[in-house]
């Protein structure tokens, strides 16, 4: 046993000092990336928000919806094949370089992720999600991932510090998924103990990342544009998010009254609700770590995403950061103990 006593920080933890700026207006900034992956030796130009591989946030009409402002969306591993190959019918362009394929690292999920990629060649990128990356086992398979599909784009994860980064990089993935623990309806803090603040991971996983010429990808803990911001500044490459994507038509869940409010369910993909709807149940060797919780309905998702990407400009303007890249080179962070003035909350 041994305990670290440097201080790790999460979103709440800090906000952005503000810097001289040569910038007129918010649509000066340009919020687009372009990407030389490492192993996959493609580039990819676009805005980098993701949203999360759920199946309340990452769906078809998800993805449909996010193409059009060229945000990506992780598609959720539990659509058939039959559902791919309507959705993907007479596609030729622009949705094959925004959609990932998800997949787990069972058999089963990866004779799918083959057979999915066999039908649809024109799909750039996979996303092999675990809930811990850290076990020998995971990285053996993206090791078999890289040699099976050397021209896609691989991401790979959850892991939270830069070691496992190194590794997972150094086996044959372009991106690293990073978080565990902050998601709103993930309960793995509570349930094991384990974990690591945010935005610290952030930092030091890019640092690690961008030394092996990798890239990372900050998933979880943005309650707000401005939290999508700090991931920016601290040096995340893609920033993917569920419960703010949560509660849109474009979700696909149903939309239910309760006592006059208008609402939909979202949940964790580790959750017992999750679990029952895919597994049948809850295995006896474990515990659920996330949450079933009900969301106001939101609408379309569009008003969602100008917010996000107003609210990243805005930063851009107020530290002079002409270009996202710009951004985690301008970034100062403070430390504070408020965020905001909560009178009207």
């Amino acid at each position: 046993m041994r305990i670290e006593y440097e201080v790790k920080l999460g979103f709440k933890d800090v906000m952005i000092r503000p810097k001289r700026s040569t910038l007129k207006s918010r649509a000066m900034v340009d919020l687009n990336r372009t990407y030389l992956f490492r192993h996959a030796q493609k580039t990819w130009t676009g805005t980098p928000v993701i949203a999360a591989n759920m199946d309340t946030v990452g769906t078809f009409a998800m993805a449909e919806e996010l193409s059009r402002y060229g945000l990506l969306t992780a598609v959720h591993k539990h659509y058939t094949m039959d559902e791919w190959s309507r959705f993907l019918e007479n596609r030729k362009a622009a949705i094959f370089n925004h959609i990932m394929v998800s997949s787990g690292t069972s058999d089963e999920d990866f004779s799918k992720l083959k057979e999915i990629l066999r039908c649809h060649p024109g799909i750039e990128f996979i996303c092999i999600d675990v809930a811990n990356g850290y076990t020998e086992y995971f990285v053996d398979f993206v090791k078999k991932a890289r040699q099976t599909f050397p021209d896609k784009v691989i991401a790979a994860g959850n892991v939270v510090t830069g070691e496992m980064v190194e590794e997972l990089v150094l086996a044959g993935a372009d991106m690293i998924k990073v978080g565990i623990g902050p998601g709103s309806v993930c309960t793995t803090r509570v349930k094991t103990g384990v974990g690591y603040p945010q935005l610290s991971a952030i930092i030091e996983c890019a640092d690690a990342a961008h030394g092996l010429k990798g890239l990372i990808i900050a998933d979880g803990g943005c309650t707000c544009p401005g939290d999508v911001a700090k991931a920016f500044g601290a040096g995340a490459d893609f920033v993917m998010l569920g419960g703010m994507f949560a509660g849109h038509d474009e979700c696909g869940g149903e939309v239910m009254d309760i006592n006059g409010d208008r609402c939909v369910e979202f949940y964790g993909m580790s959750s017992s609700t999750a679990m029952e709807k895919y597994s049948g149940g809850v295995a006896e060797y474990r515990a659920s770590e996330g949450k079933t919780v009900i969301v106001p309905y939101r609408g379309g998702v569009e008003s969602t995403v100008q917010d996000i990407l107003g609210g990243i400009r805005s930063t851009c303007t107020y530290v002079g950061a002409a270009k996202l890249k710009e951004l985690a080179k301008r970034t100062t962070f403070i430390r504070t103990a408020e965020q905001e003035n909560r009178t009207f909350r």
